[in-house]
């Protein structure tokens, strides 16, 4: 495992003035960073669950990840702002502090907030949710850390955000 480092979020949220759900993940991997976008891992499945969902095409590039989002309504953040973590072990995350949402909330209708994955929940519960006032619903993790979970196992269990935004 790589050595923990103190990381600062480095990518800008993604969502507009008709994002109905908020998406949130813990933080970006070595891999979205280096690609300058969320869940740039190839073997995570979070972007083929979501074109699963609406019966899209597997974007590709950045920008058809962003219109995904954006064309059914999702924003999509993190948790974290900073914290130190080992490479993307969720489980060594220390120190972590928590992204003002209000960036998102106050510029979108958002009904609804997911977490993917239960460390990103737990940190949503423990760090923003009493502040906010605001519960999350936890998803599974994408990541191919969760091997446990086949695909079509997690889109079912992802059928919760299609259906919050209608």
């Amino acid at each position: 495992m790589p050595e923990p480092g103190r990381i600062v979020h480095p990518l800008e949220p993604v969502f507009d003035a008709r994002s109905r759900v908020l998406v949130l993940g813990t933080m970006p991997s070595p891999k979205s960073r280096e690609l300058g976008f969320y869940y740039g891992n190839p073997q995570n499945r979070f972007w083929r669950v979501l074109a699963a969902l609406w019966d899209e095409e597997l974007p590709e590039t950045n920008d058809e990840r962003r219109t995904l989002c954006l064309s059914h309504r999702v924003a999509l953040w993190d948790v974290l702002s900073s914290c130190t973590i080992a490479g993307a072990s969720d489980a060594s995350i220390v120190d972590p502090v928590p992204n003002d949402l209000s960036r998102v909330l106050d510029a979108a209708p958002v009904e609804a907030i997911f977490c993917t994955g239960s460390t990103a929940a737990r940190l949503y519960r423990r760090l923003i949710e009493p502040s906010l006032g605001r519960p999350c619903v936890a998803l599974p993790s994408t990541s191919p850390a969760n091997a446990r979970m086949r695909l079509p196992d997690i889109v079912s269990a992802y059928a919760p955000l299609r259906d919050a935004v209608g």
